[in-house]
């Protein structure tokens, strides 16, 4: 009887895949019992934190009226609300670090020097979008809404509808005070340009404003006052990216910056003809051979392999090396050619099989066609 094998180790890529399962786990988790801790720190101060929170609109309510509880558990269920929205927003930092921390190991070092400057400032301008909310939308909308009220009728908010409709303005302004950093992502990617975004600045006013009608209440105040910000901060996206992506392009080509190679930063970008070689090595730059029939030459050395992956010292074999437009058309032609010669070379093997077999058979009929030999009596 024998005893079962012990178990295989998983793979390194079944490992790998689970071991960032687990640290997603833990940053969860980590992030859930941070969100329960200050939920459970502002709970007792939920009704402080709602008074806060309904004053731009109690203040422009009459001489002696206060806001009402229509439903019956709303005294209960809007504050305890109201301090788990305040516990998300105030965990927002520690959340995104976390998000942050899991993503940052996958990144390369110029990607984290982009993103880490655009995360930190998403979180700020969310943070002043929402005190614009509070600041400058509030009063004006809730002073003009009290000055057109009909006579007769008792101005008496909801606790409830109000929380609500405060929620759905602070989302609204902190979302659209992100246009910087969702205008820097589309050029710094390359999915647009800044002149491409620059050419179309109508289209842009026009679409700040229909979001503006989606995102708040039926009013034309709150409305121009969220597609109007965005406008402004839609043109500082434009000019931020600018001075951001320069600087990037004068730090990578600088010496001693991302090893001399060129960023491209839009469509029209080209990378350059020839890899650079590392700074200070004393190698020189890594060009193709010349000679050769065609575009197949350009790209192979003397022993037939790819001349980047020998004579480029930055060249690793888990490491993506962008080629030039003519780099590209020579290995397809390599490409072409290594496929044209192996069918060439299974043709050639194909006639030499038939030969030989036409050969055998012509041999075989012969030997039919001789008289066989008759014996005599």
């Amino acid at each position: 009887m024998t005893e079962p094998s012990a178990p295989q180790p998983p793979a390194s890529g079944e490992q790998s895949f689970l071991s960032h399962l687990m640290e997603l786990r833990d940053r969860l988790l980590r992030s859930v019992v941070v969100l329960l801790v200050i939920f459970l720190a502002c709970f007792p101060f939920s009704s402080e934190i709602y008074s806060f929170l309904a004053a731009p609109v109690t203040q422009y309510l009459p001489e002696g009226q206060r806001m009402v509880a229509i439903d019956p558990i709303s005294p209960f269920l809007t504050p305890l609300k109201t301090s788990l929205v305040a516990a998300f927003f105030l965990a927002i930092p520690y959340l995104l670090y976390q998000f942050w921390a899991f993503v940052a190991p996958g990144l390369y070092q110029h990607e984290k020097r982009l993103a880490l400057p655009l995360l930190i400032s998403s979180i700020v301008l969310f943070y002043l979008g929402m005190a614009f909310a509070y600041v400058v939308v509030f009063p004006l909308v809730f002073g003009y809404i009290a000055t057109i009220v009909p006579e007769g009728v008792a101005h008496t908010p909801d606790i409830r509808t109000y929380l609500d409709f405060s929620l759905k303005l602070f989302f609204a302004f902190g979302v659209a005070f992100e246009v910087p950093i969702a205008t820097i992502i589309l050029i710094a990617t390359g999915m647009t340009t800044r002149e491409s975004l620059a050419n179309k600045r109508p289209y842009i006013i026009v679409g700040a404003f229909v979001i503006g009608m989606l995102l708040t209440p039926p009013d034309i105040i709150s409305q121009t006052l969220l597609a109007l910000p965005m406008w402004a901060l839609f043109e500082m996206g434009l000019i931020m990216s600018s001075v951001l992506l320069k600087k990037r392009d004068e730090a990578s080509i600088a010496p001693g910056g991302e090893g001399g190679e060129v960023v491209a930063t839009g469509p029209a970008a080209t990378p350059p003809a020839t890899a650079p070689s590392a700074p200070d090595s004393g190698v020189p730059p890594a060009t193709p051979p010349a000679g050769g029939t065609g575009g197949a030459a350009e790209a192979t050395d003397e022993d037939g392999e790819p001349w980047y992956e020998e004579h480029n010292p930055h060249y690793e074999d888990d490491e993506f090396v962008e080629l030039s437009d003519a780099e590209m058309d020579a290995e397809l032609d390599r490409a072409i050619a290594e496929e044209e010669k192996l069918g060439v070379d299974e043709a050639a093997s194909e006639d030499s099989h038939a030969d030989a077999d036409e050969t055998v058979a012509g041999e075989d009929r012969g030997d039919d066609d001789e008289d066989p030999p008759t014996s005599k009596a």
